[in-house]
């Protein structure tokens, strides 16, 4: 799939079907987030891949992230707390994550709705980590319309606000 349609056509997926992602896909997934960009190359973040029906159970106990449960897999973004642009290069890896999925016709979502420390006890994220959030990953069963957004005049100003 061209970049640009990846981008232009991604919507997040809520409902997944039951197949699963190739490993060389989620590597491909992955690798993408790996390679992002990072002040001074700093690389701060770790990525924890949930697979095991069970964990992605458990992730799946919020009002907003039913769906992580029937997800392929989800990918945990924690960035370094201290990391002055732990929270943005973090940010830059999980999108590249998201579009690299989209390009090979993954679904994916982003998920904020979760209780960090719970989330740290089960899958033994040390302390010195803050995470950014879920991603869930997987083929979609659903194919969302596109959502009104803004237009381009309406938050895009050139030289002064």
């Amino acid at each position: 799939m061209p970049l640009l349609d990846a981008i232009f056509r991604r919507r997040s997926i809520r409902r997944y079907k039951s197949e699963p992602v190739p490993e060389q896909v989620m590597k491909n997934i992955l690798e993408a987030g790996r390679l992002a960009p990072s002040a001074n190359n700093a690389q701060p973040w770790h990525f924890i891949v949930v697979t095991d029906p069970k964990l992605k159970h458990a992730l799946s106990q919020g009002k907003y992230n039913w769906f992580v449960k029937d997800s392929a897999f989800a990918v945990v973004g924690c960035r370094e707390k201290n990391n002055k642009w732990s929270t943005i290069d973090t940010t830059i890896a999980l999108e590249n994550m998201v579009i690299a999925a989209k390009a090979q016709r993954v679904g994916s979502c982003w998920v904020g709705d979760f209780k960090e420390n719970e989330v740290k006890k089960l899958l033994g994220i040390p302390d010195n980590l803050k995470i950014i959030c879920l991603i869930t990953f997987g083929y979609p069963a659903e194919k969302p319309r596109p959502r009104s957004m803004k237009s381009l005049e309406e938050i895009v100003h050139y030289n002064k606000f």
